[in-house]
């Protein structure tokens, strides 16, 4: 094999599993190939990813030590992305009766959950998450999108017990957009206890579908590593939850006059792009 080739089908296996420690022995063998060369490769590969701020790889030394690839999104392309995607979302046929907003396209855009789901991974690359949570319907392709940077498995909380699901563990919120009291509930083999979940949705205006799973987690003896939603409003009257990351505010939405008003939200800010 060139080293062209080599180099290629390198990157592709290790972009294909992030977060994962690939063991230099394991290139050599695959490549037939002396360790020295994988490592000049190697290089190569972590200086591209640096000079284009678009992705990390990590070396570890030592006898157990290797290479991980960590999806990471530079600072100029995620407030770029966002500035756009703000833009996209104070399109006035977007408003909903309720105030709400249509997102649909956007959550169903391969290209758009891919740049979403790099940029929440960014933000949680260095923390310790073991499962990403979301609730039916709309958050399970983000949640699907962030699980797949993070390289983590995702569960999907729902409001009607399936069958296929076995005992579930159930809590009741109130859900902000409602006002009302509903019930949540997860299946009891989803979490295994001590996990760190990561919870996102699509949509929060009070947050309390995000303090519906906040309960959950904690009913499976789990921890929040994080809470991201794709959309925040700030016209709430009161928000129930302090500790989140968003990457869209919705400022202000007038369903009579038909105006958005957007901008990037705090992701931007909670972020640590001084990785690189």
């Amino acid at each position: 094999m060139k080293r062209s080739e080599r180099l290629v089908d390198m990157v592709k296996y290790l972009i294909a599993r992030p977060h994962t420690l690939i063991p230099l022995p394991f290139f050599a063998k695959r490549y037939g190939a002396a360790k020295s060369s994988i490592s000049e490769d190697l290089s190569i590969f972590k200086k591209t990813l640096a000079q284009q701020k678009n992705g990390i790889l990590e070396t570890i030394p030592g006898a157990a030590g290797g290479v991980k690839y960590i999806p990471f999104m530079g600072e100029e392309e995620a407030r770029e992305y966002l500035n756009k995607l703000a833009a996209q979302i104070q399109d006035p046929d977007r408003i909903l009766p309720g105030n709400f907003v249509y997102l649909s396209d956007i959550l169903g855009s391969p290209e758009q959950l891919a740049k979403i789901g790099q940029l929440i991974a960014t933000t949680y690359a260095y923390s310790k998450i073991d499962y990403v949570m979301t609730v039916e319907t709309k958050g399970i392709a983000l949640a699907q999108a962030v699980s797949r940077y993070l390289n983590v498995p995702f569960v999907i909380v729902r409001h009607r017990p399936k069958i296929t699901e076995g005992a579930t563990i159930s809590v009741n919120y109130v859900a902000s957009s409602s006002e009302r009291v509903e019930k949540m509930e997860l299946a009891k083999r989803s979490l295994p206890a001590g996990s760190n979940v990561l919870i996102v949705d699509d949509f929060m205006k009070g947050g309390g579908t995000l303090t519906g799973m906040e309960e959950l987690v904690n009913e499976f003896g789990c921890h929040v590593g994080g809470m991201a939603v794709l959309c925040e409003t700030q016209y709430a009257s009161q928000k129930v939850v302090d500790d989140y990351q968003s990457l869209i505010k919705i400022t202000s939405v007038n369903r009579v006059h038909k105006v958005i008003e957007a901008e990037p939200g705090n992701i931007l800010k909670q972020t640590n792009f001084n990785r690189f």
